[in-house]
């Protein structure tokens, strides 16, 4: 529980009156008679006018349509609400519009390993995008058609996909660092048309040639009519285009008007067991989530945004929201650990970056190395950090706001794959509090409920969320008679969206994550999020990373094992198992000291970065090894063959607990 936590940060009144979120609450008095005596109200407000408060969205952010809507939400139900009937738009029309205005400043800035620092224009990024949307209509696209990719993240990808969603066809993407099997389970479910792939890339110093792979991947999708290649490992093949061809041409940008609702792009739900969920957004609802979480980052034409992402992870996807409020983007596609960690530190100071964001587990390896990146470079022009994937810690909050940068504003959001976007996150208007999320996002009905559906203030609960979203996914490719979704998010409380996370929302309003609901802990009664034990477990400096998992036999005891990954040089003796049970007595419980601490080399973990606990646990209860977990869809697939082999050492359930 959160306990009133100490606030580490508050914004001076000329800082939170400049935000963004400030002036829109000025233009729902100033336009709508509209006031609120606190954030709270006006939350409030949004996710109970859901009409009134996405059309100040809409005119705020001043959304171009080339037809009107008849409506804003026109059937306000969960599966299948109806959001926006009539209007006409293209998402990537909304993305370019700052070339209008700015023509010369920078849209992007990328930095890669493999081809080195580029900036583009908006001009340039605008003309870009009408030339491969011209000639992807000239090779036979069209809307409704996909295109996939395998592309690192660097202004290829960013330019393709805007070229792609132009012209209405359906964008998907995966990184090539992804296994062939991985692709494959993705892109066969949406039978796609074209393919553009780079055949290789340069990490942490070492060029990857994926030649082979790829070959196999366009083998393997029947449907493909046409190949654009980047070639870096070596030449042209001989049937593919190359993709330089296709950027130099004039042309006049042409965004098809599409509905709404009409398919945007298909992104994949971690896919740990099982095919992946094929999820499909749509281009109005991701458009206006864009917008909305730019009053949350507080991001506009003023800012230089870098989100350290993979090009397989929603991360991607969302970064590209910042192009609509005409910050500039900055991409960063090379290894953030080479030659060290502060490389990304470096790249901000260089760009002078003002929003940097990451994964928690960047931020956490940075404490653990013993970092200070304001000691080391200017980091002067960055005001604000955002993190997600997993739970960011108290102890990291500390390490940021003493080792990076005092007055920074540290924002972190928590949301998904599911809806590109955010339940919970930052407010720059508001103090920031250690270890916690600010607040619930503006038209984000989200509470916390215990199992009867019943709304829980300053305790665990699930994370649910009661009203719909216009991001939320239109469908599941292939799943014609919607089953698959609705099992996915509504199959506990009817009609109510959850999420399958451990939220508390605190008495001040603001929200802590405690990790996924379905790995939950269950000793002697009390349930607890495994966060809680990462967070003191993972406070001592011998311990780099670590996993827990429940497991409950039928008729026995619990037997809660706890994995660690322990410092270079450290050994698991009997001194510091007595420090891991003693900092977990007295920081969680002396319920949850664990059955066994267990050495490992590292935590499996998924390619957006989270930890495979309930794969783990499934195993470890008897699971097939085959069928728990999709190894191609691991960022560190071999890390698996240890908890093979103890499961099979183990070879059933434990006696006594023990």
């Amino acid at each position: 529980m959160s306990g009133g936590r100490p606030i580490l940060w508050t914004p001076g009144a000329d800082r939170a009156g400049a935000t963004r979120m400030a002036a829109f609450i000025r233009w729902l008095d100033e336009e709508h008679g509209l006031r609120f005596e606190d954030y709270d109200a006006l939350w409030s407000w949004s996710i109970r006018d859901l009409d009134a408060f996405w059309q100040a969205i809409w005119d705020f952010s001043d959304i171009r349509a080339s037809a009107s809507h008849s409506a804003v939400l026109a059937e306000r139900k969960m599966p299948g609400a109806v959001w926006f009937p009539g209007a006409r738009l293209n998402y990537a029309d909304q993305m370019l519009r700052q070339a209008e205005i700015t023509p010369d400043r920078p849209a992007v800035i990328v930095q890669s390993e493999t081809f080195g620092r580029s900036e583009l224009s908006w001009a340039e990024l605008r003309d870009r995008v009408a030339s491969v949307a011209a000639r992807f209509r000239a090779m036979g696209v069209g809307q409704g058609d996909r295109i996939v990719a395998v592309l690192p993240n660097t202004e290829t990808a960013l330019i393709a996909s805007l070229a792609t969603i132009s012209i209405g066809a359906i964008w998907s993407l995966c990184a090539p660092d992804m296994g062939h099997v991985a692709i494959l389970d993705r892109f066969r479910q949406i039978g796609p048309k074209l393919l553009i792939a780079q055949d290789g890339y340069v990490h942490a110093g070492q060029l990857i040639d994926r030649r082979a792979v790829l070959d196999t991947i366009r083998t393997g999708l029947p449907t493909l009519e046409a190949t654009v290649m980047v070639p870096v490992a070596g030449p042209l093949p001989d049937d593919a285009v190359d993709w330089a061809s296709l950027t130099g041409d004039q042309a006049v940008p042409d965004h098809a008007q599409v509905p709404f609702d009409h398919p945007l792009w298909v992104v994949y739900s971690s896919g740990t067991t099982g095919n992946p969920k094929p999820i499909v957004h749509g281009h109005g609802g991701v458009l206006l989530e864009g917008a909305k979480q730019a009053l949350h980052q507080d991001v506009g034409p003023q800012d230089r945004f870098c989100w350290l992402t993979s090009s397989g992870w929603i991360m991607w996807n969302a970064q590209l929201a910042v192009l609509g409020q005409g910050a500039t983007l900055a991409m960063f596609d090379a290894a953030p650990h080479h030659p060290d960690l502060l490389e990304l530190w470096r790249f901000a100071s260089r760009e002078r970056l003002t929003y940097l964001g990451a994964g928690a587990a960047f931020f956490a390896a940075c404490q653990k190395s013993g970092l200070r990146p304001r000691d080391a470079v200017d980091l002067g022009a960055l005001r604000s950090l955002g993190a997600t994937g997993s739970p960011l810690t108290s102890d990291n909050y500390g390490w940021i706001y003493d080792a990076v940068k005092p007055d920074i504003w540290l924002a972190p959001i928590s949301g998904g794959t599911d809806l590109c976007g955010a339940f919970v996150g930052g407010n720059p208007m508001l103090p920031v509090r250690a270890g916690e999320m600010q607040c619930r996002f503006l038209g984000n009905a989200v509470r916390s409920f215990d199992a009867d559906g019943n709304d829980l203030i300053g305790e665990v609960g699930e994370l649910v969320c009661t009203e719909p979203l216009p991001s939320m996914p239109l469908f599941f490719w292939g799943d014609d008679d919607g089953s698959r979704l609705h099992d996915s998010y509504f199959d506990t409380y009817p009609g109510i969206w959850r999420h399958g996370d451990w939220i508390e929302i605190t008495p001040e309003g603001g929200a802590v994550i405690y990790g996924r609901s379905d790995a939950t802990i269950n000793r002697k009664g009390l349930r607890l999020g495994s966060s809680e034990i990462y967070q003191a477990v993972e406070g001592l400096s011998a311990v780099m990373d670590s996993l827990v998992v429940d497991l409950e036999f039928l008729g026995r005891d619990s037997f809660m094992p706890l994995f660690v990954v322990l410092a270079e040089g450290v050994d698991l003796d009997d001194a510091l198992r007595d420090r891991i049970n003693t900092v977990i007595r007295d920081q969680v419980s002396p319920r949850f000291v664990p059955s066994d601490i267990i050495r490992i080399d590292e935590v499996p973990r998924t390619l957006s970065g989270k930890k495979l606990e309930v794969p783990v646990k499934k195993l470890l209860l008897g699971g097939d090894p085959e069928r728990v977990v999709n190894r191609d869809s691991m960022a560190n697939p071999g890390s698996f063959d240890y908890f093979i082999a103890y499961a099979a050492d183990r070879a059933g359930p434990p006696e006594n607990g023990t």
